[in-house]
């Protein structure tokens, strides 16, 4: 249990889960006695800030004593991303199990599996530190880039589309295999 301890501390996993909380917690009280629904987009900027303030612990402080280690990587990175995803997506849920009027469940479960790939891409093509870039790119050109006609768009702005649109999940789903794959294989860069 030790190493658990030692691991989470070296990933500032106590940093990001008060930043998910306090996101949480500003979105719960922001959100408490609205007139409707809030705005797809606005939900997922909340999501895509979730994975974002997650993502810095995909590196740890020495990258380099990292590849050296005698331990087995691959399935701890692994682990990694898909509990980041996890993760940012309850905190979702939570704060709509206690009133606020947010996304769709299944949405937010599209789009924390996508963002948390592109988080785990981002920190293998740039690093711990930047891995935030990815989803918080690719979500910024979706909410402002007016989407194309027919499936390109279901693609691209798979994260905005509702629940049940099948290239949007399967986009999602991609971008979760590949990140997940390539980080727990590569890891983060140097």
């Amino acid at each position: 249990m030790r190493w658990l301890t030692l691991y989470a501390r070296s990933r500032q996993v106590p940093a990001s889960a008060a930043a998910v909380a306090l996101v949480a917690v500003a979105v719960w009280a922001l959100n408490q006695g609205g007139p409707g629904p809030v705005d797809l987009g606005v939900a997922i900027l909340v999501l895509t800030a979730n994975v974002a303030a997650a993502s810095v612990g995909l590196g740890g402080p020495d990258v380099v004593l990292e590849r050296t280690a005698a331990i087995r990587w691959v399935p701890r990175r692994a682990a990694h991303v898909l509990l980041i995803g996890v993760f940012a997506g309850a905190a979702m849920l939570v704060v709509q199990a206690a009133g606020a009027k947010l996304a769709p469940t299944e949405v937010v479960l599209r789009d924390s599996a996508g963002l948390v790939g592109l988080a785990a891409l981002g920190a293998a093509l740039c690093g711990a530190q930047l891995a935030w870039t990815l989803p918080t790119g690719w979500i910024a050109a979706a909410l402002l880039i007016p989407a194309p006609q027919g499936r390109l768009g279901e693609v691209i702005h798979w994260m905005i589309f509702p629940a049940g649109t099948t290239a949007s999940t399967a986009t999602a789903l991609a971008l979760l295999a590949t990140g997940t794959v390539v980080y727990a294989l590569a890891g983060p860069r140097q």
